[in-house]
């Protein structure tokens, strides 16, 4: 069953507006995992002509086949490993904590484009969220797993509700993105403006620990969550 939460995007999917250009080449975009995150992006992703294959540990439930219809668009459901190999792009919309035993189960990514949304995280004794004793970001571990694959860290600095409708954020959201390959980064942007929202590249995957850090400022932000925007200095261009 579907919490309250994720009945609600249901809703807030209906009703959520088209924004951006319709894109100009169509990708086969695999939405690794169902929950709030994967149902936002696919479904606006879908509403800009792009194949969404969701993969799920299981296909066939309710809540999977309510979410495809809901899509629309020739959007499928399969299995996991299935998904990520029918697609050019991976996004990784699963649990941080399960992200890198869900990427041992799938095949070959070598030559895909992986996004990686999640973001570590933990409650530290005072209530506030934290990032876990780990050395290194989700993104980098993502990468080791994955030779051969463009791992993209993208799409983790906001709340579902803002990608299925920028406009909640009372003005422009900003999607940062680091990886190693410029071209693949792009692809990425141009997922992130189609939906409304403004993305810009910040440098190799190894910043993404630094990405992953502005989630804890948006969560413990006191007086309730934020949205980001960066602005361009163009006084430095």
């Amino acid at each position: 069953m579907w919490s309250a939460s994720r009945a609600s995007l249901i809703g807030l999917v209906m009703a959520a507006a088209l924004v951006g250009p319709m894109t100009a080449h169509a990708e086969t975009v695999a939405m690794i995992g169902t929950g709030n995150v994967g149902a936002a992006l696919g479904r606006r992703f879908a509403e800009h002509g792009h194949k969404i294959v969701y993969g799920s540990r299981d296909p066939s439930a309710a809540d999977v086949r309510e979410l495809v219809a809901v899509t629309g668009h020739g959007a499928v459901a399969v299995t996991q490993a299935e998904a990520a190999a029918q697609a050019d792009i991976v996004v990784l919309a699963v649990p941080w904590s399960a992200a890198e035993d869900v990427v041992r189960t799938l095949p070959s990514l070598s030559g895909k484009i992986v996004v990686d949304p999640t973001n570590p995280r933990v409650t530290a004794s005072d209530g506030f969220a934290d990032y876990p004793p780990l050395e290194d970001s989700n993104a980098e571990r993502i990468a080791r797993l994955a030779p051969g694959a463009q791992v993209i860290k993208a799409f983790s600095t906001l709340g579902f509700e803002t990608m299925l409708d920028p406009k909640v954020a009372g003005g422009p959201v900003t999607v940062p993105i680091v990886g190693d390959d410029r071209a693949a980064k792009e692809r990425v942007a141009v997922l992130a403006r189609e939906i409304g929202l403004e993305a810009i590249d910040v440098g190799p995957l190894r910043h993404a620990r630094i990405i992953e850090g502005l989630h804890y400022l948006r969560a413990n932000a006191y007086g309730g969550r934020i949205n980001y925007h960066f602005p361009r200095d163009h006084a430095r261009d």
